[in-house]
């Protein structure tokens, strides 16, 4: 990349003063010198001694108001409880004493006395009232009304003025005033109330609220209160289904691992509840030793549950149900699988760790046959997948009709028709029985390269005994009555269908090549073969079959010791190869030169085995051919070199590898500074490295780790970012800040500007060429450079180093005359510097961008690129680009899934949902959620993937059995049954998972299984593929057209593409009987001729509503030997072929199994190839669309 410079540097910040601490609430304390209260600086009283010092003022202080503060709260609690005290006592004489209702007889709502009344009510009668009770009993006493008394000098009026002056409401306040006082009060506050806009109406108001609101809230504690004791109560049932080995006690890490996963079952919690669950911190455990009580147990879920609705907590209990139920079965399959191990250790008696595959296979085939009708409807059939593996699969068992049929039938299933009887082979058009391939069109046609040497190898490293076949008697041998069994039900691919097979996968441990079983894979296999539903007396009887039948002579015995005895060699000597590699590569940057290493050995010996070291140069650059453009040895093309030297020389292989890895590695010298250098150097592109390999990592992360490889984290205040090429990688761009690293360690202390660009094909303009687009720099240079696009016809010297394919280094870019500077307002002065621009390649050395570096920044004399610098930042390019690729291959490995659950979904309704899991590298081997869908179309590709960890997820436990395995693991999960398939890597490891939901169904009808079948396998094809394309002794496949277009990204076309070639060759196995049964019926289905007819207008679209087509007696005619070689070199994405979806409108809309109930063969191959077709034409059209390119 040219070098990008920005006008100056950022100003120093100045360093600010620290604001003063916020004040604590509470009380607060006088502040001194001030009226306001504001505090001021004891210190600053210059000359006044006597005021006390900052000090011992805050320590006075702090004491003080501790204590008056601690006083002003206690009078508080006093006061509070004396109120306390005085409501109690008028609730007691409340109820001891209730209202006078006679009181009640002032109450009246007539609004012209309604003053006058409340005045009387509130001021007059409460102490008129008793004066004139108290006057009565006082002339009772003195018997004043008795007539023949003598007169008494007794003067009401007198007394009661004195009373009523005695009991001044504004001095005497009675402390318990009697009923009809009581009642009066009562009445008078119920007429205050009616008075509009008073201070006593509002005050009235505001208590009837409050009043009414204290006890709302008090009604809804109760019945929280009760719905708390509901729930406990409801928590409690579950102990049951909880508890270990019949004891009271419940493991702790299965309630954690259910309420963690909780959120992710359910879409109706609500979304704060959800965050609450998901913050709410655990002790994860691992382990169901720690267990705890009912009580404790309902103390530690209802926290969970007592905030969530009734709705959500009627779900939770389910679920937990649930959960318990599945607990209660996975410890049942627990116990199966630990008698499982224990059979795998009886049966490897030689105690290598591995079973042969091909015996346990025979042996549950056996067991499968011998076994009463109704043990067969438990077990799983031997013969079918999942036992068997999708790789063994035939083409025409997925895709063929009902029970494998080739031949067509009527909808009544009658193959007789008026002229359709005794129709021959011969009545056809040309010898299809004898039909032969083309030669011709070598680029459409199916996969012809041979496999990878690293295949052959990977054969030999697995050892097992693949000659005991799939059938063999009680002593190993052949017998007679399963050899006729077994060529009906043969699963192994013999030659003629690998010469046919249109995508040959690398096998590995757990795939159909490899002829042995470690115990995580036997274990597994034995339990899907025993289902969900098989008995404890089957299971016992087939451990017992197994442990009895399994045998092995002493020649097979010697023969896998021999291969686990190779394998162990084989891996040390990859270990010494490798750790030579480093050891010679001090620069840590990928790839050692070929000249220098050829020069080494050809001192091996004394020059005597230079002859021999020819001979094998040979042999690997005919091998890898990009070594004979560019001397670069990878290590496995390193470790392969050494390994064919040693096969030329007489003697032991491995005694010569021991001579050749001690001669170089004494030819290899470094100082204690080189040695410290190379370290740290080696570290930082092993960052690089390390952020790819994450399942959650997008490109913007790896941009990340190369500019921090160059660069760290410095001045503040610079801003930049990174952004990726739009239609590929698509990472949210981002500021960053950066200064110099390796410069500040290795280089000087340069300032450096470091940018990445990618090449792209000109869309818009091809007639410029190509071009490239700067995806990624150091922060300063974003502004200039960012998103800047560079083209052939402009200044600059990057597409020389593309050209090249070399670095290129300007010691003094003023003085060189040909440097696009992207930052055109730099003065000329201003622009001295060194720069240096290397290529990026993949893994056979194709350029495919640069990696720009310059000094523009520094404004010191010397700033030129040391030779040890350049060496590294060719180490950062390497780094980069194998980062790159690994980023590129996952994104390619989703799209290839994300098509093929497309493709799923609307043809198999009863799969409710599947999961795409990612494998977290490590060894805990955690998943990622990367992919979730469903069977109505709905798709969700997580930007934020959720990571499942094995300790926090035992109940979907079934998905960390597969990834251990990787082999199929069949489940219950809440009721519903799943099916985690594996999808492997070229070691035969999971690489992901998909998790398919077939709801409460035990299977899948038999259509919508050969579907899954047909997806998975595909799926799985595809993703080998995928992963063969960056390695460098594999050369791309390019099948279509559209393949062939630089920008296409194969993840686009693979999954469609390889199916496309599976229908053709199924198409092209067909025989002249199964062609003959279509063109012999008069009137055959209209769907059989709804299918041909779109057939025809895919390879002939101006035949539209012509005879040709309309015509069943001149369309039959074109379904000859011409139609099938027509359809098997057809290119839906070719640039002559324009495919319209109206072309299908005949058969758009029709279900695949309707197809399928037809059982016939030829009519499904037609219908799904004219419908893949489609699908590889509407991709090839989206590609080609204006807003699909930069």
């Amino acid at each position: 990349m040219d070098p990008n410079s920005n006008n100056g540097t950022g100003d120093r910040a100045m360093a600010a003063h620290p604001e003063q601490s916020a004040q604590p609430a509470g009380p607060q304390p006088p502040q001194l010198g001030r009226e306001d209260g504001a505090a001021t600086d004891m210190g600053s009283n210059q000359g006044n001694d006597g005021l006390p010092s900052l000090s011992s003022y805050t320590a006075w202080k702090e004491c003080f108001y501790e204590q008056v503060q601690q006083r002003c709260l206690s009078l508080q609690d006093t006061k509070v409880g004396m109120i306390g005290a005085q409501k109690a006592e008028e609730e007691k004489a409340e109820k001891r004493e209730p209202s006078d209702w006679l009181a009640r007889e002032w109450y009246c709502e007539e609004g012209q006395t309604l003053d006058t009344r409340i005045y009387l009510l509130d001021k007059l009668l409460p102490t008129l009232i008793p004066g004139v009770e108290n006057l009565l009993m006082e002339v009772e006493r003195k018997h004043v009304l008795i007539s023949d008394k003598e007169p008494t000098t007794f003067d009401p009026i007198n007394y009661l003025g004195e009373y009523l002056m005695r009991h001044n409401p504004l001095y005497n306040v009675p402390a318990n005033p009697g009923p009809y006082v009581r009642g009066m009060k009562e009445v008078a506050e119920e007429l205050r109330a009616l008075v509009q806009g008073t201070t006593s109406e509002r005050l009235v108001r505001m208590k009837a609220e409050a009043k009414s609101q204290r006890e709302a809230r008090e009604e809804m504690e109760k019945l929280k209160a009760q719905e708390r004791e509901r729930r406990k109560e409801a928590l409690a049932a579950l102990l049951r289904g909880w508890t270990v080995d019949g004891s009271d006690r419940i493991p702790v890490a299965l309630v954690q691992s259910a309420l963690r996963s909780f959120p992710d079952v359910t879409d109706s919690i609500p979304e704060n509840v959800r965050k609450a669950i998901q913050d709410r911190k655990l002790e994860i455990l691992n382990t169901l030793e720690k267990t705890v009580s009912p009580d404790e147990f309902t103390e530690f879920v209802l926290p969970y549950t007592e905030h969530v609705p009734s709705d959500t907590f009627q779900e939770i209990m389910k679920y937990l149900w649930q959960c318990a139920e599945d607990f209660q079965e996975a410890a049942e399959r627990e116990m199966w699988r630990q008698n499982f191990a224990d059979l795998f250790q009886a049966c490897d008696q030689g105690r290598i760790g591995l079973l042969d595959r091909q015996k346990i296979l025979y042996l549950l085939r056996e067991f499968y046959d011998r076994s009463a009708m109704i043990d067969r409807k438990e077990l799983c059939n031997p013969r079918q997948w999942p036992i068997i593996e999708l790789q063994e699969i035939d083409l025409v068992d997925l895709w063929g009709g009902p029970d494998g049929q080739a031949e067509c039938s009527d909808a009544e299933g009658s193959r007789e028709g008026e002229d359709g009887a005794g129709f021959e082979a011969g009545d056809l058009d040309g010898d299809t029985t004898h039909r032969e391939k083309p030669n011709s069109q070598q680029d459409i046609q199916p996969e012809r390269e041979a496999e990878p040497a690293s295949v052959e190898r990977q054969d030999e490293a697995f050892p097992g005994s693949a000659s005991a076949g799939h059938s063999l008697s009680r002593d190993g041998e052949p017998g007679p009555e399963q050899q006729a069994e077994e060529e009906e039900f043969s699963l192994d691919p013999g030659p003629s269908r690998a010469e046919s097979q249109t995508h040959q996968a690398p096998r590995a441990q757990s795939s159909s090549g490899a002829s042995c079983l470690t115990q995580p894979q036997f274990v597994q296999l034995m339990e899907t073969f025993v289902g969900q539903d098989s008995s404890l007396p089957t299971v016992k009887s087939l451990i017992a079959f197994i442990k009895e039948e399994y045998k092995q002579t002493e020649e097979e015995k010697m023969e896998q010791l021999e291969k686990v005895h190779h394998m162990s060699k084989v891996a040390q000597r990859k270990l010494l190869l490798e750790e030579l590699f480093a050891k010679w590569d001090t620069n840590g940057h990928g790839f050692l030169d070929l000249e220098e290493v050829d020069a080494a050995l050809s001192r091996f010996q004394g020059g005597t085995q230079n002859k021999a070291l020819k001979k094998a140069k040979e042999r690997l650059c005919y091998q890898y051919p990009q070594l004979s453009r560019v001397e670069k040895l990878s290590p496995k093309a390193f470790q392969t070199f050494l390994e064919l030297i040693a096969s030329e020389f007489t003697g032991s292989e491995d005694e010569v590898v021991a001579n050749l890895v001690t001669f170089l590695s004494t030819s290899v010298e470094q100082s204690q500074r080189e040695s410290l250098q190379s370290t740290a150097r080696r570290k930082w592109l092993q960052d690089i490295q390390q952020v790819a390999k994450s399942s959650r990592a997008s490109m913007e992360s790896v941009y990340r780790a190369v500019l921090r490889a160059i660069s760290q984290v410095g001045t503040p205040g610079s801003t930049g970012g990174v952004c990726a090429r739009p239609g590929t990688l698509t990472p949210n761009p981002g500021a960053f800040q950066w200064n110099l690293q390796d410069a500040e360690a290795h280089g000087g202390n340069k300032k450096i500007s470091a940018y990445i660009a990618l090449l792209e094909e000109n869309q818009l303009c091809p007639e410029r060429g190509q071009l490239l687009r700067y995806v990624a720099c150091t922060a300063d240079d974003a502004p200039h450079v960012l998103n800047q696009v560079l083209y052939r016809d402009m200044k600059g010297i990057s597409f020389a180093a593309v050209d090249e394919g070399r670095p290129i280094h300007v010691p003094k870019v003023q003085l060189h005359g040909n440097i696009h500077f992207w930052n055109c307002d730099r003065p000329v002065e201003e622009r001295e510097g060194s720069l240096l621009v290397l290529p990026l390649h993949d893994a056979h050395w194709r350029v495919f961008g640069i990696l720009g570096l310059d000094t523009l920044r520094d404004q010191r004399e010397k700033t030129i690129f040391l030779s040890h610098e350049i060496v590294f930042y060719q180490g950062v390019s390497q780094a980069f680009s194998k980062a790159y690729h690994r980023i590129c291959t996952r994104e390619d490995v989703l799209q290839v899934a994300g098509t093929a659950l497309d493709w799923l979904c609307p043809r198999t309704p009863s799969i409710p949902r599947v999961t795409l899991y990612l494998v977290e590298p490590g060894k805990d081997k955690a998943l990622c959620k990367m992919i979730t869908t469903d069977n109505k179309g709905q798709k969700e590709i997580h930007s934020s993937p959720v990571l499942l960890l094995r300790e926090e997820n035992l109940l979907r436990d079934y998905l960390f059995k597969c990834t251990d395995s990787s082999g199929v693991a069949v489940a219950p999960v809440r009721g519903e049954q799943h099916v985690a398939v594996p999808l492997q890597d070229l070691s035969g490891q999971a690489l992901g998972v998909f998790d398919i939901s077939i709801g409460h169904h035990k299977e899948l009808p038999p259509q919508e299984h050969k579907d899954l079948q047909k997806m998975l396998k595909v799926a799985q094809a595809a993703c080998l593929e995928i992963l063969q394309r960056p390695l460098e002794e594999t050369q791309p496949t390019h099948v279509l057209e559209a393949e062939l277009e630089a920008n296409s990204r194969p993840g686009l076309f693979l999954f469609h593409r390889l199916m496309l070639q599976d229908l053709r060759e199924c198409v092209w196995k067909l025989d002249a009987e199964s062609l003959a049964a279509i063109r012999g019926r008069a009137e055959p289905p209209a769907l059989v001729q709804d299918i041909l007819r779109a057939v025809l207008l895919l390879l002939h679209p101006h035949w539209k509503g012509s005879e040709q087509t309309e015509n069943w007696s001149q369309c039959k005619l074109k379904l000859d030997n011409h139609l099938i070689q027509e359809i098997y070199f057809f290119d839906p994405t070719a640039a002559s072929v324009q495919i319209e979806a109206e072309l299908l409108d005949c058969i758009t809309g029709v279900p695949g199994a309707a197809v399928w109930q037809l059982g016939c063969a030829p009519a499904q191959y037609l219908f799904h190839w004219a419908h893949t077709c489609l699908a590889l034409a509407e991709t090839t059209r989206s590609q080609h669309s204006p807003g699909s390119h930069p």
